[in-house]
């Protein structure tokens, strides 16, 4: 059997709540590092202040709910490490929904270090898969959840056998997508194409529509059924434009 050459770790491992891959993942942290600490992050949750006193060697956020700031990433003493759900050309919020309307035909995951400045550390790892005109934003984030896991396992391998953080020769394309550039792409125009408007509404689905219509100052939220019958098409009548 293999010696673990870094038993002695103290990690900070912070998962997603309620997400059976970060529970996965945690459960591998608690196993063989049993001195660290593990937290589940949700958004409507705020960073816990024990957070800001723990000293360790190891972060590890894995698909963490927060934005982890600068005075607890300096508390990692070997290393502060992201499992982010895209590729390096997707960096941000919203990476699935921006594949999808682009027509991607590959997306991935990224293991990076971290910084202050969200997906902009070093890259150490970046794992692709392809993507087909069937995809979803569903489908393709359940893929690349599966990625993240064997990544988490490719990298922990790795410091557990005494070798060094691999270095991908990969690096970040463009700047973060934010919040109000997914918000934009959930808002549907009447004086949009129907092939647009069909491409939003695919690239802001996930489980039910994101998308919405706003008429004369009145959002419209579209439902699950909208989409499915296409209801969406009456707002495109003249009456409403």
């Amino acid at each position: 059997m293999i010696e673990n050459k870094i038993s002695g770790y103290h990690i900070l491992f912070i998962g997603k709540e309620k997400d059976p891959f970060s529970e996965i993942a945690a459960n591998f942290i608690s196993t063989h590092f049993p001195q660290s600490e593990i937290i589940f992050s949700s958004k409507d949750q705020s960073i816990p202040e024990r957070l800001f006193k723990w000293k360790g060697d190891l972060l590890i956020s894995y698909l963490a709910q927060w934005i982890i700031p600068k005075e607890i990433l300096i508390n990692a003493r070997f290393a502060c490490l992201n499992f982010h759900p895209g590729p390096p050309e997707y960096p941000g919020i919203g990476c699935t929904n921006f594949a999808i309307y682009d027509s991607a035909n590959e997306f991935g995951i990224t293991c990076h270090h971290m910084l202050e400045k969200v997906d902009s550390g070093e890259i150490v790892m970046v794992k692709r898969f392809p993507v087909f005109k069937s995809d979803t934003v569903y489908s393709i984030t359940q893929k690349s959840y599966n990625k993240i896991l064997s990544a988490f396992y490719d990298v922990l391998h790795t410091l557990m056998a005494g070798k060094t953080l691999p270095k991908s020769d990969e690096s970040w394309t463009r700047k973060p997508y934010l919040r109000r550039q997914l918000n934009d792409l959930c808002r549907l125009e009447i004086t949009m194409s129907i092939e647009e408007i069909e491409l939003r509404i695919k690239a802001t689905t996930y489980l039910h529509p994101w998308a919405y219509f706003k008429i004369n100052n009145k959002k419209i939220q579209l439902t699950s059924e909208d989409v499915k019958n296409k209801e969406y098409l009456k707002y495109l009548n003249s009456d409403f434009k």
